[in-house]
């Protein structure tokens, strides 16, 4: 895993120094924080790996480089115009990138494409050279167009690039954005391994440009050379042993080999069917279809064609989550696939080309998990449903039974088991805040805590697999809204005095106005001056459901 994180963060080093990267010109950075991120490479979640890459690199860049940050789908969780640029290109703003992405959720959609217009825009790219890279592990999902983004963007641009970086995308999933690339002249870069990664960007940013070469003396006509094979390598793939051969939805990456038998620099990567020429030398040849591969030793030597067979020995699987038996399939499913040499992870209704052996196959819907294992025969599709057992609960408050709802984006739910530990305390299984916060829980019985400024209250309730309720939860509660004119903070009490004589003191706000959500009853409200002895304190009444305004003076 450490090996992983120090590859992208060699990546973006690179990519600060080369073509793909920021010297002397305006950039800005945009970062997928989208819910996907949460997936996780051998046991860590992408969403640490690039804010880890992102902190090492940046210290590493010059102080008068003037690079920007974007990112999308870290405020809202369904808003396809969550888009932000948190940090304006400017020299100086490693710190305040870190920080930015250090700080951010990972919970949206992906609107790749308006992200990207936005950028250049933001850069000025009809009157100035520009360059966006964005990092994605996902594809758009907001409608945009990334391939005619691509092409309008390098008509209409000064001297425009995008550069993506595909972190984690299977092959297929890679075509689909790197036109985006392509269209202005940009690199697409597959990060779907450490080692991948590392030699992509060897091939495409760290070699240095060759200097231009002084026009040869003229040279007499060669002699007419025999007639060559128009390509010298046309491999094929199956997914097993006698299959058809695959031409769609697969990779090629080519690298030489290097002197200990390990793979070199990075020639190409190319998708479906294959047909090229290679110089004369040593190669490793990677054949690929999603998560399943095959690797070959290649010698190609001078005036020989290859057409060398590769056998990716991997199956199909297709995965229907299900909150319930006969509920329609889930597109809030995270579907968690553990095939021998590897995992990847899928949402929705989930398809993933596996190495054939025994498959485990994890579905998560909210707090309801359940596991299966297959077994996948090489050349073999099992489509199966998995049933996770889950019911649905939209939860809400109101300041009285019956009455006002309250549509209050700082409320808080919590959802606890029932049943206490031995300790007393009760185990938490999940939380959201504002109105409507929706739960998908398997069948149990649950309390819902709900806080709402002062007011905390205690909801029982039980779920069933496919239920679907609207648990309606009593704050017995009112608002109260607090003037104190020149004051230094203000302070609620509760009105009964201890044994000792001393009230409780429930909240306190500096400055001299504040208001609360607080539980029906008695209470004493607080106006603290800056000098000592000058407190001034009323009595206030709240009523349920009522508001209640004072001035204390």
């Amino acid at each position: 895993m450490a090996g992983l994180a120090r590859s992208v963060a060699a990546a973006i080093l690179l990519l600060s120094t080369t073509t793909f990267g920021f010297a002397a010109n305006k950039v800005i950075i945009i970062l997928d924080a989208s819910g996907s991120m949460w997936a996780q490479i051998d046991g860590k979640p992408k969403l640490e790996i690039a804010r880890e890459s992102l902190r090492t690199v940046l210290q590493s860049v010059p102080a008068d480089d003037e690079i920007g940050f974007m990112a999308y789908g870290h405020r809202q969780k369904g808003s396809c115009e969550d888009i932000e640029l948190i940090v304006p290109p400017q020299a100086g703003s490693a710190s305040a990138i870190s920080a930015a992405a250090d700080s951010m959720k990972f919970l949206g959609k992906t609107p790749l494409t308006a992200a990207v217009k936005q950028a250049a825009e933001a850069l000025k790219y009809t009157e100035d050279k520009a360059t966006v890279v964005l990092i994605t592990d996902g594809l758009e999902t907001c409608g945009g167009d990334p391939c005619a983004l691509g092409k309008e963007l390098k008509e209409t641009g000064v001297d425009f690039t995008a550069d993506v970086v595909g972190f984690g995308l299977t092959a297929d999933e890679g075509k689909q954005i790197a036109c985006l690339a392509e269209n202005t002249g940009g690199k697409y870069i597959q990060a779907s391994d450490e080692k991948a990664l590392q030699q992509a960007l060897v091939e495409t940013v760290a070699a240095p440009a060759p200097a231009p070469e002084p026009a040869p003396a003229p040279a007499p006509d060669p002699a007419p050379e025999p007639a060559k094979p128009e390509f010298n390598f046309t491999p094929s793939v199956v997914m097993a042993e006698g299959g058809d051969p695959i031409t769609d939805g697969n990779a090629w990456e080519i690298y030489k080999a290097a002197a200990d038998g390990t793979r070199g620099d990075q020639v190409m990567t190319e998708y479906g069917a294959l047909k090229t020429n290679l110089e004369p030398g040593d190669y490793i040849v990677v054949g690929r279809d999603d998560e399943a591969r095959s690797d070959q030793k290649i010698k190609i030597e001078a005036g020989k064609t290859y057409n060398p067979l590769f056998t990716l020995n991997g199956g199909t699987l297709v995965i229907h989550p299900h909150a319930s038996q006969g509920s329609e399939i889930s597109g809030e499913a995270r579907v968690d696939f553990a095939y021998p040499g590897g995992s990847t992870t899928h949402y929705g209704d989930a398809k993933a080309t596996v190495p054939a052996g025994e498959q485990k196959i994890t579905v998560q819907i909210g707090a309801g998990t359940v596991t299966e294992t297959v077994q996948l025969a090489a050349g073999q599709t099992v489509e199966k449903d998995v049933v996770v057992g889950v019911g649905h609960a939209v939860l809400n408050a109101y300041y009285t039974a019956g009455g006002d709802k309250a549509d209050n984006s700082g409320i808080g739910f919590e959802i606890v088991k029932a049943k206490k530990k031995i300790d007393g305390s009760r185990e938490s299984v999940e939380h959201s805040y504002g109105p409507d916060s929706k739960f998908w829980l398997p069948p149990d019985d649950y309390v819902a805590l709900t806080t709402l400024d002062l007011a905390v209250v205690e909801q029982p309730f039980s779920i069933k697999a496919g239920d679907n309720q609207d648990v309606k939860v009593a704050l017995d509660a009112g608002v109260l809204a607090m003037s104190a004119p020149g004051a230094y903070s203000i302070e609620v009490f509760s009105s009964k005095k201890d044994i000792e004589g001393k009230r409780k003191s429930l909240g306190l706000s500096y400055g001299d106005s504040w208001q609360q959500t607080i539980p029906a009853g008695d209470y004493v409200v607080v106006r603290h001056a800056s000098d000592q002895g000058q407190d001034k304190e009323m009595p206030v009444t709240i009523k349920a459901g009522e508001r209640t305004e004072i001035t204390v003076q």
